[in-house]
This record gives structure tokens, sequence and C-alpha cells, in this order.
């Protein structure tokens, strides 16, 4: 068929947790299908469970080819990866399985997209630690992503519609993130960061860097990284022609961002970037006991690659119960399909 709109890899993520019906309850939604042709790259028997799962009126076709998929609204095309035994998947639980299984969906999506046979990469929920297990020792999505694409350079930015946070580090302990906020990693992000935005068909991107320290050191009261690296990137930047501005105390910058000063911005370490973005995304309901609203997308930049996420994790709690939420799934999706479209 030929590729008349995006080509969206969707690896479903741990078959014991909620991917696989968020992958489902997504696909039976039929503005997915106006945007992008999407497939999921998973074990078929997984998929049919899902679908179960999530009581939602769809069929499998089950391909060992894309050029077998149909792209049809009310047909689930799943590239059949036949490594699951759904009688002894186990809801809720680490399991080798889980991890060698959503590992190896992931390789195939990265596999397809660096030879161009799909457009993007959209992932589901996986567990760290069941990767590991199964003997992949990764942190995480990002990392499976950069070593696989051998990318140095990258990333992660979360999005919930005009709210966007990249950001310089990740997953290190708070200890270590002074020693790797320095003048060239923060020029990348913000470079990355404003490529990212004009994929995203913003023409004249405002990114704000925020600072490290409370009050952005305070003329160096309470640090210096702001004098001495973060201010240099940022009048770097602009020198390339960026309109980056800061560093804006990190206390008021996402305020200023969800305003609409700013169309991005940068944080310097991942508590300081995921907090504000999941009170924007997430809304939990305690009379209700259940998430309301679970929005969000993950993508990493720098890659060669497109590839987007949800913004949760496995929800083991919720897995195998048809509860779970795929608003985050369809938003990947989404804007899998328009950073595509851009490419």
């Amino acid at each position: 068929m030929p590729r008349s709109k995006p080509v969206i890899a969707i690896t479903v993520g741990d078959p014991c947790g909620i991917g696989p019906e968020i992958t489902a309850k997504a696909l039976n939604n039929i503005e997915i299908y106006d945007k992008c042709h999407p497939i999921a790259i998973s074990d078929a028997d997984v998929m049919k469970q899902a679908i179960e799962i999530a009581k939602v009126d769809l069929k499998i076709n089950s391909v060992d080819s894309l050029e077998d998929c149909e792209y049809e609204y009310g047909i689930i095309d799943v590239l059949n990866i036949k490594n699951v035994d759904v009688e002894k998947i186990e809801f809720g639980r680490v399991t080798k399985m889980g991890g060698e299984a959503s590992f190896q969906y992931i390789i195939k999506g990265i596999h397809l997209a660096l030879e161009g046979k799909v457009d993007a990469v959209t992932t589901g929920p996986i567990h760290k630690k069941a990767i590991n297990l199964a003997g992949h020792e990764y942190s995480g999505h990002t990392e499976i992503f950069a070593d696989y694409t051998k990318t140095k350079d990258y990333c992660m930015m979360l999005v919930d519609g005009n709210f966007r946070v990249s950001h310089v580090t990740t997953h290190v302990s708070l200890r270590q993130v002074p020693d790797l906020v320095k003048k060239e990693r923060v020029l990348r992000v913000i470079q990355l960061t404003d490529q990212a935005l004009r994929k995203m068909d913003i023409k004249e991107p405002r990114i704000a860097v925020a600072g490290l320290n409370p009050h952005s050191g305070e003329e160096g009261l309470f640090g210096r990284e702001e004098i001495e690296e973060i201010g240099p990137a940022i009048k770097e930047a602009k020198l390339l022609g960026i309109d980056a501005e800061g560093p804006v105390p990190p206390d008021t910058v996402f305020v200023k961002m969800r305003g609409g000063q700013y169309d991005a911005v940068v944080a310097m370490y991942h508590d300081q970037g995921h907090i504000p973005t999941k009170l924007v995304g997430f809304k939990y309901d305690d009379k209700l006991g259940k998430w309301g609203s679970v929005s969000g997308v993950n993508t990493t930049l720098g890659l060669p690659i497109i590839r987007t996420s949800v913004d949760h994790g496995v929800a083991f709690g919720k897995a195998g119960k048809g509860t779970a939420n795929p608003e985050s799934m369809i938003d990947a999706i989404k804007l899998a399909a328009v950073m595509a479209s851009k490419n």
C-alpha cells in the first residue's frame, strides 16, 4: 500500500502491564487513522487478549511484513513477534518474559525506522527491572534508542499540548547534576529543543532556559552554575540565531510558559521538568480512586529517527482490568505523526 500518510510503529511495551490495552484503545480512535498508518509491534496473541480486556470491537490482521498491512480503521495491523505465551502472562508482575518481549518490540521498531520502512516509533510502557531481568542492562527507552541508533547527543522532551520541557540531565542522582550542567551540554539541548519545536510546526520558537539553583543562583550567592555554564550557553545560542532567554528562576519559568510567554523550557534535571509537566497533565481523584487524565508525551530529541512515548509507566496495579486510560498513547501517536510529516 502506498504511504499516503506517515507509518507509525507502536511498540506495545511489557505485556504484563497496560501497554497492549492502551494500544488497543488508542487504535479504536478513528482520528489516529486520519493522521497516520499505525502498526502494532507485538505478539498477535497479546493483542487479541488486549482487545478483549479493552472491550473494543476490533479485529487483528497478523502480518510478517509491512507490505501486508491494511491500515484500515477497525483492524489492528500487528507485526507478529511470536515471543509470548499468553497463558503464562502474569499481569502486574515483573517477569523475564515480559522484559524480553518488550525489549524485542523496541529493537524491531528501531530497525524498521532506521531502514526507512516506518516514519516514526511510538513506545508503550516498559519496566526497567523486567528489561534487566531479561539480560538487557538499560535504564530505560531513551538509552536503548541512543545505543541502537549510535546517538551520543540526545535529550528527553516532555510534551503536553503547549507545555514542553526538555532536559539537560535525566536519570542521574541529584548529587551528580551540578557536575553535568556544562555549557556545551546546555547549548546542545537548547539547539535540539529549537529543532524539535520547528518539527512541531512552530516557526519562531521561544525557549526559556531554567536556572539550576534557587532564584537562578542570585548572582552567585546560591551557586555559580548560572554564571559559569548556563548563561554562556544561552549567549552562544543567541549568536546562533536561537531565541533563548534565561537563566530564568525555576520557580516561575513554568508558570510563564503555561501563560504563553515561551514555547518550551530547558530544565536542568529530571524532577525539575517532570514535576510541573505531570502536574499539568495528570489528574487524580482520590474520592473515585482513579486517574481522570493521564496526558503528556515523552519524545527523544537528537536521534536519527522519530521516537515518541507515553509519559507514564506500566501501571501494574491496573494491568488486565480494562480500566487503563489511553490518553497519553493517543497523544504520543498523534505527535509522532506531526513530527514525521515535517521530517
